[in-house]
């Protein structure tokens, strides 16, 4: 496989993109990762999707291999969207297919709306598209957890210690239930967090995935997905953040949109059930060429 990387510039600096080449010729799939302020090192396993179309990862403006630049001005939705519309066109990509994952999805329904020319299909993998809803998911997710961690979620977030030991040990409970559900955690895992720039997450979401504060917080796209007139897939996991409530419900707001649950997953089914994954996104992308 051909691997070509390198960077463009964008409003605020330069993000670092890497394309891998297939010999099909498949339209190619961008993909968007999470966060904000994350990177696609979870991700980087979706380039067997090369084995069809192009795939091309890149890392967001403020975090992985991409420039950080000091200016809290840039980490709005509206300068994401500019930017992913400059590198498709630092690359000369006409043709795509978006795939958006976690904060991904925010980004790619953003970009959709503004009724950009050339894509051809959107997936939305465990997605948040409106973070009132997502913080209410959180809390009912909240619930199915042992009294006393919902204890100390609650005492550290009326005390103003959600920076604490105990708040990160309670947190961690959260997460192997919804977020990642593979024992053990992979180690691979532990070594992206140093491409992650958690200030871009503080400003942007705040201080934990059960509340939004940041500028996201009013965000809430699904009275307009109904606009979106391209082929749709909105996955998740059984067990994800991404509730299989809300996911199927932005599904049914979007034309012809398609819903598939992963059933032994949380919200990283492209690692926790990989084949399975990479099987349903290959299909979905496979019909429209």
């Amino acid at each position: 496989m051909n691997v070509k990387e390198g960077f463009v510039e964008v409003t605020g600096g330069k993000v670092w993109y890497q394309q891998n080449e297939s010999a099909m010729g498949g339209t190619p799939v961008i993909v968007l990762h999470g966060g904000p302020g994350s990177s696609h090192y979870s991700l980087q396993g979706l380039r067997v999707l090369a084995e069809d179309r192009p795939v091309i990862f890149y890392d967001q403006l403020g975090c992985g291999r991409s420039d950080r630049p000091a200016n809290n001005a840039l980490w709005t939705l509206d300068r994401f969207v500019e930017e992913l519309g400059q590198l498709r066109a630092a690359l000369n990509l006409e043709e795509v297919h978006i795939l958006g994952h976690s904060w991904g999805t925010t980004l790619a329904a953003a970009y959709m709306l503004t009724k950009p020319k050339g894509v051809k299909s959107v997936i939305f993998s465990s997605p948040c598209l409106s973070a009132p809803l997502w913080a209410e998911d959180q809390m009912r997710n909240r619930e199915l957890l042992p009294e006393d961690i919902q204890a100390v979620l609650l005492e550290c977030e009326k005390n103003g210690t959600t920076d604490s030991k105990a708040y990160e040990d309670a947190t961690i409970e959260f997460n192997k239930r919804f977020v990642c559900r593979l024992d053990p955690f992979p180690e691979f895992l532990k070594e992206g967090a140093k491409y992650k720039n958690p200030e871009v997450y503080n400003i942007m979401w705040g201080p934990s995935e059960f509340t939004v504060t940041g500028n996201l917080k009013d965000f809430d796209c699904t009275h307009r997905l109904k606009e979106i007139d391209v082929p749709t897939l909105y996955t998740c996991g059984r067990f994800d953040e991404a509730t299989p409530s809300s996911t199927e419900y932005f599904s049914s707001l979007t034309p012809g949109g398609k819903f598939h649950v992963f059933e032994e997953s949380a919200h990283m089914p492209y690692l926790e059930e990989q084949e399975e994954y990479i099987k349903v996104v290959s299909e979905f992308l496979n019909s429209i060429n």
